[in-house]
């Protein structure tokens, strides 16, 4: 009897412990939770001076870049598949550097980058922002965070951990000034693994007075709450429409997280049944004098993302396109296309503009 007591004592001990540990662990998360400021100043670096000309056409890029994890053999357990991390740590600088020089090899004018890691567990502390620069050593820069996470101790045997990262834009244009937006997110606990969401603003001056507005955004994916995404959308479009009012140009790219045709899983005949994170973009909800930009619906049309449950392997992963651009009516569009890059670097495919500003 002394003996099995001794035993019981011991179990509530443990037991005890364990959840003392679950306990601080909580209010560590609950105490570390905060949001980045709204309306944050972004100081750009490596500043030029060129100005952007009316009727001459540019070029601009938009990367979302996977925190350099997703080589086409990586399934992500966000997406019902097994990693947390990136496979190691020459995966993320491989894969960084391939995604980099896919776009070193477009000439962009401006180039966009979503999921940059500064300093994250999941890409082994690998300082994508750096190895950006490094890759486009003459174009002005800036960043602004969007994931400033406390330790997600999640899955248990390989924990997701901290993350530090943003957004990054670069320009081969003097970027005036630049202004971190804070988008509503969703109040639920979601927020503990979602990111900070925001949309960077970044100002190049024009030629004939005016600015051209570069928002560079990654809208949410992972959300209970599905009226915060069209609080987002309505918020990102208010904020163009004024800039559109006051006679600048604006153009929106990046990883909209919705299926920005509506009907990707009919336009790419998917086998798996369509995730809920891919719910159609609400273009109704685009002000006037706004307007997506996509490439022709026809049987050459690139999927820009792929679902991260399982491996890749083409005709069986749910595709759609996620990333894309809006433009302001002044901005014209001479062509736009989804690159088709196997997805070797990233679960995104970049996408390219050319395009010119209004008189």
């Amino acid at each position: 009897m002394k003996k099995k007591r001794v035993i019981l004592k011991s179990i509530l001990a443990v037991l005890g412990v364990f959840l003392l540990v679950v306990l601080g662990y909580v209010i560590y998360v609950f105490a570390s939770y905060h949001r980045i400021e709204d309306r944050l100043a972004v100081e750009p670096e490596n500043n030029v001076e060129a100005m952007v000309q009316t009727q001459t056409p540019y070029k601009i890029t938009t990367f979302n870049i996977g925190f350099g994890a997703y080589s086409a053999d990586y399934s992500f357990f966000m997406d019902g598949g097994t990693e947390s991390r990136a496979f190691s740590k020459d995966a993320v600088i491989e894969n960084t550097d391939g995604a980099a020089g896919l776009i070193s090899n477009l000439e962009p004018d401006f180039a966009f980058f979503q999921e940059v890691d500064l300093d994250a567990t999941r890409s082994y502390h690998v300082n994508q922002y750096e190895m950006l620069k490094e890759w486009f050593p003459d174009l002005a820069v800036d960043f602004a965070l969007n994931f400033d996470s406390a330790y997600l101790f999640y899955p248990i045997l390989e924990p997701h951990g901290k993350s530090v990262a943003g957004l990054a834009t670069f320009s081969r244009y003097r970027i005036e000034s630049a202004m971190r937006r804070s988008l509503p997110i969703d109040t639920s606990p979601m927020k503990f693994v979602d990111l900070d969401r925001c949309y960077v603003v970044s100002r190049i001056p024009v030629e004939n007075g005016r600015e051209l507005c570069l928002y560079n955004i990654h809208l949410s994916a992972y959300t209970k709450d599905g009226s915060i995404r069209e609080d987002q959308i309505e918020m990102l479009s208010e904020d163009m429409q004024q800039e559109y009012g006051k006679g600048n140009y604006v153009v929106c790219a990046g990883d909209f997280n919705q299926d920005l045709y509506g009907n990707s899983a009919e336009i790419f005949q998917s086998k798996q049944e369509t995730p809920g994170w891919a719910e159609a973009f609400p273009k109704e909800m685009l002000g006037k004098g706004l307007r997506l930009q996509l490439p022709k619906v026809d049987e050459n049309l690139v999927p820009t993302c792929r679902n991260a449950d399982r491996p890749y392997v083409k005709g069986e992963n749910f595709v759609t396109v996620l990333d894309g651009f809006i433009l302001s009516e002044n901005v014209e569009c001479t062509a736009v296309e989804n690159i088709d890059a196997g997805f070797r670097y990233s679960d995104h495919n970049p996408v390219l503009l050319t395009f010119q500003l209004g008189e």
